[in-house]
């Protein structure tokens, strides 16, 4: 988000096209796991991201930049992808209430 008052929103993008997006506003925790996940505690769901390289990501969530995030399928990630911060798999799960 280049500019501060937009409604700010991550979108959640699977391979196959299936998308959900949750407001920053009900983030309520993120805790990174070096070279294994991120996980994002949203008061309705709970996210996890695993993948490559994710600090760069983390730290995009933290100062809520990140407005996409993409799930690549793993069959097409390069070792030289994985430097850069690649999400190759994305869980949602509702909490309950």
């Amino acid at each position: 988000y280049p500019q501060p008052g937009y409604a700010r929103n991550l979108c959640l993008i699977w391979p196959e096209g299936r998308r959900i997006f949750l407001n920053y506003a009900y983030l309520i925790a993120a805790e990174f796991e070096p070279n294994a996940e991120i996980k994002l505690s949203f008061s309705s769901h709970m996210v996890v991201l695993t993948g490559y390289g994710l600090e760069s990501l983390f730290m995009a969530l933290f100062e809520h930049q990140a407005r996409l995030i993409r799930a690549i399928d793993p069959r097409y990630v390069l070792d030289d992808d994985k430097l850069d911060g690649i999400v190759i798999a994305i869980s949602v799960e509702k909490q309950e209430e």
